[in-house]
């Protein structure tokens, strides 16, 4: 078998481990769980750090469990927020769960006849039916309330630093968690509960529930919450997450996110995210930093992230719309865009609307009349001469050129350049019947 935890620590995915958890991964296959919170219909790249160890895990020859909290998503995790989470309905819950297992199964075999095959649980399947008399009486007798107040979580939140301080409800959420820990040991064998380094409290929580109820040991593994080498928050950008439904973030997006990202960052996240091993990812680091300007790291890491997520052929697709972009791409690539990625690749650029019943028009009337690409006539004309105007990726040359209805694209745009970097869509619009 893989050393499960030398894996991790190579790339710098262990925060904390609790002593014995290294030698009883290494008597044989082990079962370790991941809950995941299930409070939208989709995970987003902050979610990956948790879920590539549970790839690893499983790729080691242990059983991974990723447990959704339809219980637990029902309260809402306090750990390290300032605020309370939305309560969510079972309805809600059920569709984002559902959601959820077809994202997960990109990453981790669940239907595969192998002994370590994944498997997704729910912990409303065993809470919804517990009482509160129940679980207070059977396992809340178990755990003092000093124990539960000395976890960093619960301090903060009681600290000053929070004027609101902490609902009854998120002070029983370790409990709760705790709870899960105990029932996946018992009825599905998880000796280790693995998660980000702000749930250490509540997977330790779980650990000493077991030892307390039935005299087991049970184990705990965290992983580090990433962050970026500028100190802003990893996965956000200005127009928030960065989520793994294409409908959500295209794949396209997806691919420039990580395109984009710093030589430094670059260095850690292919360590954390991708599947490739140790020497290939030395040798992909020591070739960037020979020429740190090809950018080659960041491709490497983009083509990984985004084949896992999204599949191949995408990954093509948003290497060709970045071609448009930045490179010298023909007009046929342009033309095999979906909307939703022509809208992504020209995200901000000036946008004219003109309607469908004026066209077929002379090149000069739709880009200085009709639009204010150019402020006038002669400046377009004199651009046109000087080979300086595109359309749809292709010159235009002929002053006296028409654009009709063979140059829209998706029935709806036109991409018009000025010079090299100068990009405007024309947008048109059709009547109303």
């Amino acid at each position: 078998m893989k050393n499960f935890v030398e894996e991790l620590k190579w790339r710098g995915m262990i925060q904390d481990i609790m002593p014995g958890t290294e030698e009883k991964l290494m008597e044989g296959p082990t079962a370790a769980y991941v809950g995941i919170d299930p409070t939208a219909d989709s995970l987003h790249i902050g979610h990956m750090v948790s879920i590539m160890i549970l790839k690893h895990f499983q790729n080691c020859g242990h059983k991974p469990f990723a447990l959704v909290g339809g219980a637990t998503g029902m309260i809402g995790d306090p750990s390290m927020k300032s605020q309370e989470r939305n309560l969510l309905d079972e309805e809600t819950l059920a569709h984002n769960v559902a959601c959820i297992k077809k994202q997960l199964s990109r990453f981790l075999d669940f239907d595969s006849d192998a002994e370590n095959r994944a498997e997704l649980v729910n912990n409303y399947d065993w809470m919804k039916d517990f009482s509160f008399l129940d679980f207070t009486r059977d396992i809340g007798k178990h755990i003092t309330v000093n124990y539960m107040m000395a976890k960093d979580s619960v301090k903060k939140r009681l600290s000053s630093e929070s004027r609101e301080g902490m609902s009854f409800t998120e002070f029983t959420y370790q409990l709760l968690q705790g709870y899960d820990f105990l029932y996946l040991y018992q009825h599905k064998g998880c000796t280790l509960q693995m998660g980000g380094a702000d749930q250490w409290g509540n997977i330790t929580t779980g650990s000493e529930l077991i030892r307390r109820t039935i005299g087991k040991e049970a184990y705990a593994l965290t992983c580090p919450l990433i962050t970026k080498a500028d100190g802003g928050k990893f996965g956000k950008t200005e127009k928030g997450n960065i989520w793994l439904d294409p409908e959500r973030t295209s794949p396209y997006q997806f691919y420039q996110f990580w395109l984009n990202v710093s030589d430094e960052d670059a260095k850690k996240y292919i360590k954390i995210f991708t599947m490739l091993e140790k020497e290939e990812i030395e040798a992909a680091i020591a070739k960037h930093e020979e020429a740190p300007h090809m950018r080659e790291l960041q491709k490497l890491l983009a083509k990984e992230v985004t084949i896992m997520v999204h599949g191949e052929k995408e990954y093509e697709n948003a290497v060709n719309a970045s071609n448009i972009l930045f490179g010298n791409a023909t007009s046929e690539a342009l033309k095999s865009l979906d909307e939703k990625t022509f809208l992504a690749v020209f995200d901000g650029v000036p946008t004219f609307e003109v309607s469908a019943e004026k066209f077929p028009l002379n090149i000069i009337e739709l880009l200085s009349t009709e639009t204010s690409i150019f402020p006038s006539k002669g400046e377009c004309r004199k651009m046109i001469q000087a080979n300086g105007v595109s359309i749809n990726k292709d010159k235009v040359n002929d002053i006296n050129a028409e654009i009709g209805e063979e140059s829209f694209l998706d029935e709806k745009y036109i991409l018009a350049q000025k010079g090299k970097k100068n990009y405007f869509i024309i947008k048109v619009v059709r009547a109303v019947n």
